[in-house]
């Protein structure tokens, strides 16, 4: 479904996305970005179907589902590796939480074939509610040379601060099935709700995640750096409540932004991904853009140029309605060009 590019919500301009996607049978939750290597205008977005009979959702750019792999036991959150070993071959995977399977699932791109034998078990022996049920994951792919590991962060319904997050090596053994070995432990936690929204910026190393009603956290994604210490901790006043989605999008080397789903407002908060000229660990509020999608979960953001309706790339969030909105980048742009231009 194709739409404008703005509407009114309580008398305020708000941005309208491009394309709504197929609807899945139960509840969207988070999604991600496959950009396809030769043509981009055959990139995919990869979708979760929270239920306990749910799926991964596949889809173009028009907003069509193409694929999916369903009974999944709860899938919350997916996140996409590129150039993954596997055997002897490099592969794209998407990595999907199967919270009540207390497991991950690995599929390989683009056709969302399973390479795990099943799952792989994570938070094992971890005792408490909800303390063995994941729910947000990024993926981080290190570049040393002649190998580039990739590492999967994971978030869980309820967990003690300090190590609430858990991070997993992803590797093959000798029948080409990935396994998972864990290798950190980390992460405060205020207490208040539960960690989901994880995101990965691989080019800076660093990881970001939403402590949903407490604010950002910021941290080292290399766990052989063996520092867990809280880089940063921003947004804590900015959002009516839930922090939620987070997404990243580059606009340079070492520039860009960071965009947070301010859930029950219905807008996103934008962040300076270099922080401050002073300090980039500082990362203050720039501006926040109000959008048509209702009570974002998860979200994900691309600048690559997808095509005449994403020549800038898109930005991508979950909404009520069992759907998901792509939305062009090019007003956000706008709004936060404003933004800056109001503050000199």
């Amino acid at each position: 479904m194709y739409c404008k590019n703005s509407t009114e919500i309580s008398g305020l301009k708000a941005l309208t996305p491009i394309v709504i996607t197929g609807q899945t049978q139960h509840d969207t939750d988070d999604p991600a970005i496959w950009v396809h290597p030769k043509d981009a205008t055959k990139s995919i977005v990869l979708g979760t179907d929270k239920d306990i009979d749910g799926g991964l959702y596949a889809y173009n750019l028009d907003g069509k589902i193409i694929n999916k792999v369903l009974n999944l036991k709860r899938p919350n959150n997916v996140d996409i590796a590129y150039g993954f070993e596997w055997g002897n071959e490099k592969i794209d995977i998407a990595v999907v939480t199967e919270r009540k399977a207390n497991s991950i699932r690995v599929f390989r791109l683009p056709n969302l074939e399973p390479i795990d034998d099943g799952g792989i078990r994570v938070f094992e022996d971890e005792e408490g509610k909800g303390h063995n049920e994941p729910m947000g994951i990024s993926l981080y792919t290190k570049a040393t040379g002649s190998t580039n590991p990739v590492y999967a962060l994971i978030g869980r319904k309820s967990g003690p601060s300090g190590s609430y997050l858990w991070q997993y090596e992803l590797y093959t053994d000798e029948n080409k099935v990935v396994k998972g070995k864990k290798v950190r432990e980390f992460g405060e936690f205020s207490g208040k709700k539960e960690i989901e929204a994880i995101a990965v910026d691989n080019k800076s190393g660093y990881v970001y995640y939403s402590d949903k009603i407490a604010g950002i956290r910021k941290y080292y994604a290399d766990p052989e750096l063996k520092d867990n210490s809280q880089l940063a901790f921003f947004g804590q006043e900015d959002a009516k409540r839930d922090h939620e989605g987070i997404a990243i999008y580059r606009t340079g080397k070492d520039t860009g932004y960071i965009l947070i789903s301010d859930q029950q407002a219905n807008q996103f908060l934008v962040y300076p991904l270099d922080g401050s000229s002073e300090d980039k660990h500082t990362h203050k509020l720039i501006t926040s853009v109000l959008v048509s999608t209702n009570e974002c979960d998860g979200a994900e953001a691309t600048s690559v140029h997808l095509g005449e309706q994403f020549p800038n790339g898109m930005l991508v969030s979950m909404t009520n309605g069992k759907a998901f909105h792509f939305y062009d980048w090019r007003p956000i742009q706008n709004e936060i060009n404003t933004s800056l231009k109001n503050k000199l």
